[in-house]
């Protein structure tokens, strides 16, 4: 019986001896635990280098969360891609445009041509309101303007119905305007998503410009563009990603950061409600997905044009009412300030009395305009 249990002990001893020398050689060997995630349970790539939002090559990186312990059997996250809403995301993005065809010749304006033409972008057909001038045309081409509209509901927006007063002083003005319409408004293929959760309306955008580069009438070195609400705030992110845009002007736009617009934006009356009109809901889910700004700036910063302003394609003109009750002035105010801080051209007018369309001040509104695109885009303000 002694024999038996004096056995016994040694080959416990024995195995005991053996687990311990396993788990040493393991940890020599530099066995890790598995990658890290988020608190949302989205993977990372782990890094020992601080990301900032002031940093282009790193600001669409997402800071590393504490980790949560896994299972050993769970196989390693994949590496998180770029959000699609980042500015470096969108930079990465080729944007080859296409031929633009006339589609349709309508009535003639002033001085100039006018037709309902078509282009493509992510494999959608992107209708849009053409304009030409009249007599020679310059040894370059026309100067070319980019014309976005600002948010109308897709099921009421019309393509000759809308903006004709303003893209009448552009066409008149002697520049090639192409007023285009985003996906799904009026004839457009696609899916109005809407501009800040998805990336589809800046697509069709700096499709656009692709198209306009290779429109035989356009020239290729003089493309601005011209945005309302909505449509500014495109401009501006279009600007920061394309250097192709020479100049930009923006009439009250949605040119705050996405922090500002989580914070500062339809929020006159009290907090926006619970749930969010569609138009809003991109706040909710984002926040629940993401954090806070407070919580996770890294995130809202690499999604915000207004962190990349260093990288800015050209002069830049703001107009805003003081009493837009759509967009709140400080969007354009602060933005004019740190075009500024950057020392970066650009121009600010404030309109007093005077709503989102700058209806009451449209024809001074519309000469600054003018004379901003002869000064940096035509290359004369004579």
């Amino acid at each position: 019986m002694k024999t038996k249990r004096l056995l016994f002990l040694k080959t416990l001893s024995f195995l005991l001896a053996a687990s311990l020398l396993s788990a040493c050689m393991n940890l020599a060997a530099g066995a890790l635990p598995p990658p890290e995630v988020t608190r949302l349970g989205i993977p990372l790539q782990t890094t020992s280098t601080p990301t900032t939002a002031n940093s282009p090559e790193q600001a669409g990186s997402l800071p590393t969360a504490p980790a949560i312990p896994t299972f050993a059997n769970t196989p390693p996250p994949p590496t998180l891609a770029l959000h699609p809403m980042t500015i470096e995301a969108q930079r990465q993005k080729q944007y080859p445009g296409s031929e633009i065809t006339i589609e349709e010749t309508l009535e003639r304006g002033v001085n100039y041509n006018r037709y309902y033409a078509s282009y493509l972008s992510d494999g959608l057909k992107i209708y849009g309101l053409l304009t030409v001038p009249d007599g020679e045309t310059p040894a370059t081409g026309w100067p070319a303007i980019v014309f976005i509209h600002g948010y109308i509901p897709p099921e009421q927006y019309r393509t000759t119905e809308r903006y004709i007063a303003y893209v009448d002083w552009l066409a008149r003005s002697e520049y090639l305007v192409f007023r285009i319409d985003l996906r799904g408004h009026d004839r457009s293929e696609g899916l109005a998503s809407g501009a800040y959760s998805d990336p589809g309306y800046l697509t069709d955008v700096l499709n656009a410009v692709a198209s306009l580069k290779s429109y035989p009438l356009a020239d290729p070195g003089r493309i601005g563009m011209w945005g309302h609400s909505m449509g500014g705030y495109l401009t501006l992110r279009a600007m920061v990603i394309s250097p192709e845009i020479k100049t930009g002007v923006i009439w009250a736009g949605v040119v705050g950061s996405y922090p500002d617009m989580l914070e500062r934006w339809r929020r006159s009356n009290g907090p926006t409600p619970t749930p969010f009109p569609s138009r809003f809901r991109w706040r909710q889910s984002w926040v629940e997905m993401f954090g806070t700004p407070a919580e996770n700036p890294e995130f809202w910063n690499a999604i915000s044009a207004t962190s990349y302003l260093d990288d800015i394609s050209g002069p830049l003109q703001l107009h805003h009412a003081i009493d837009d009750a759509e967009v709140p002035v400080v969007f354009s105010k602060e933005l004019y300030d740190d075009m500024l801080a950057a020392r970066k051209t650009v121009e600010y007018y404030s309109y007093e009395n005077d709503d989102h369309n700058i209806a009451n001040s449209f024809s001074q509104a519309m000469t600054r305009t003018i004379f901003f695109f002869d000064q940096y885009l035509k290359g004369t303000s004579d």
